[in-house]
């Protein structure tokens, strides 16, 4: 990962309690709280999903209106997109672009996915165990000598699974802002992959490897090293060439250094707790969470991903072998459960679909694909909120929304 900002440059930001950025580790810093008083102790236990039958009946009009009662949230802006089993796409978008003006949502626009790259990266790590150059057994201290030590922390009892599951331990301490001033300070900051690592290392590990489960952000930047340490060249380049250019994903891209999206796109605002409603487009998000895309290349991936364009049976089956979360991640992923890079949820007509959610300061994603990956779903949200209540409501309609599409069922 690059940099152009110092090594001593985290040291000077407000404790990781007082700066956290809500969408960049959301759903995970949304509850922080009820994490730190309740514990992460999930008892691991592993199940499959599956695709789910279908009752006709989803169109047009009702992702218009599916989109329309998520603006009535509050949201600035929403762009969804529905691709069917035909292949033919749904679109539909609501709310303004950007605030004071009557510019209307792109319908193609760019937005930041944040965490849903986590997926891109879990397909890549399974990619290089199908060659026989990694094993999901391997232990950290194996391909990372050194890297994880110190306060509890420990490589040598910690493997490449464990952090693909979130059942690694590793302690989660990026950076972020609560307040507007803190957004203006620091949108600009950027982090090498050590440097994240290395804050991590001052914490104690949330719990023994393998003995419950904890959202890490950390965990997958480890995951990034350890591809560079075996493909011998970095990460990006890696999902480049193994998933964005075979898939046709051209709009799928990393800004770098760049804190602007690309044309056309939608603005993004974050609410504080104060109430006031900020743009904050222009930020810089460490690269595994930068990704920026479209409806119709996320569609792409999950589409390809789960129709076995990427991966083979075995490896299919191994990331989507999952753990249940806590309970207290289960106010976003009722019914959740978590596999490598994959997450599980039920749909009310039966069975389960597939996805990852992402969120950055400003912008919320959600999607979701059937079994097969012959129907999926993509919702752009550019409204987040620095409070609970609100992005619960938030999580839920979106949440509908992608369940009534991917059982094609109209009305409520």
């Amino acid at each position: 990962m690059t940099s152009t900002t110092p090594a001593s440059a985290p040291q000077s930001h407000p404790s990781p309690k007082r700066r956290r950025r809500t969408g960049r580790t959301w759903p995970a810093v949304a509850v922080a709280a009820a994490l730190a008083t309740a514990g992460v102790a999930a008892t691991v236990q592993s199940s499959n999903g599956a695709s789910a039958p279908s009752a006709p009946g989803y169109r047009q009009d009702d992702l218009r209106r599916d989109t329309e009662a998520l603006r009535a949230l509050g949201i600035t802006g929403v762009q969804a997109r529905v691709t069917t089993a035909s292949g033919r796409d749904l679109v539909a978008t609501a709310g303004v672009a950007e605030v004071g003006t009557k510019r209307p949502v792109p319908r193609d626009g760019y937005f930041r996915i944040a965490s849903t790259g986590k997926a891109l990266m879990a397909t890549v790590v399974l990619q290089l165990v199908d060659e026989g150059r990694l094993s999901l057994d391997d232990t950290v201290e194996r391909r990372l000598p050194g890297v994880i030590a110190g306060n509890g922390n420990d490589g040598r009892k910690m493997t490449v699974r464990q952090l693909l599951r979130n059942t690694s331990g590793l302690h989660d301490d990026l950076p972020g802002f609560d307040t507007p001033q803190q957004y203006y300070q620091h949108r600009h900051d950027t982090y090498t992959a050590e440097q994240i690592v290395a804050r991590a290392m001052r914490h104690h590990p949330d719990f023994e490897p393998g003995t419950g489960w904890g959202y890490s952000n950390t965990g997958y930047v480890v995951l990034g090293m350890i591809v560079e340490k075996v493909a011998g060249r970095p990460w990006q380049e890696e999902v480049e060439s193994r998933i964005l250019r075979p898939l046709g994903m051209h709009h799928t891209y990393l800004p770098g250094a760049t804190p602007t999206l690309r044309r056309p796109h939608a603005d993004g605002y974050q609410v504080f707790g104060s109430g006031e409603r900020i743009d904050v487009t222009e930020q810089l998000v460490p690269d595994l969470g930068g990704y920026v895309s479209t409806t119709a290349d996320v569609n792409r991936f999950f589409q390809g991903l789960l129709g076995g364009e990427l991966l083979s049976g075995a490896r299919l089956a191994e990331m989507r072998d999952t753990v249940p979360v806590p309970k207290e991640f289960e106010v976003f992923w009722p019914g959740g459960r978590y596999g490598l890079g994959l997450v599980a949820r039920p749909l009310s007509c039966g069975g389960s679909y597939w996805s990852h959610e992402g969120g950055e300061a400003g912008y919320i994603t959600l999607n979701g694909a059937t079994g097969d990956g012959r129907r999926t779903v993509t919702v752009s949200l550019t409204t987040s909120f620095n409070d609970l209540g609100r992005t619960i409501r938030q999580q839920k309609a979106a949440s509908d929304l992608v369940d009534r599409a991917l059982c094609d069922t109209a009305g409520r």
